[in-house]
């Protein structure tokens, strides 16, 4: 097989829809804001506003602060993103 054989299933799932230039991080909810924002801290301690994105909106699924999420950050500006996943712990 060739080098797609090397891909997980994780890593094709975690990078499907991602736009060029954008990049996802881990991160932690800190608290909800009004009109469905939250605000999360980065692995690199930076506070970043994101809003949640794709199924999570759809399937309601519930953020609550202390939630470890992927936020895919804006590539124009990196004080914005959205929430992408929530992850399982």
């Amino acid at each position: 097989m060739g080098a797609d054989a090397a891909v997980s299933k994780a890593d094709r799932m975690e990078t499907a829809g991602q736009e060029e230039g954008a990049r996802a991080v881990r991160a932690t909810v800190i608290e909800s804001r009004p009109s469905a924002t939250y605000l999360v801290r980065l692995a690199n301690q930076a506070q970043v506003i994101a809003h949640a994105a794709g199924a999570g909106t759809r399937n309601f699924v519930r953020i609550r602060p202390g939630d470890a999420v992927i936020v895919q950050l804006s590539p124009h500006d990196h004080t914005r993103g959205r929430i992408v996943r929530r992850l399982e712990e």
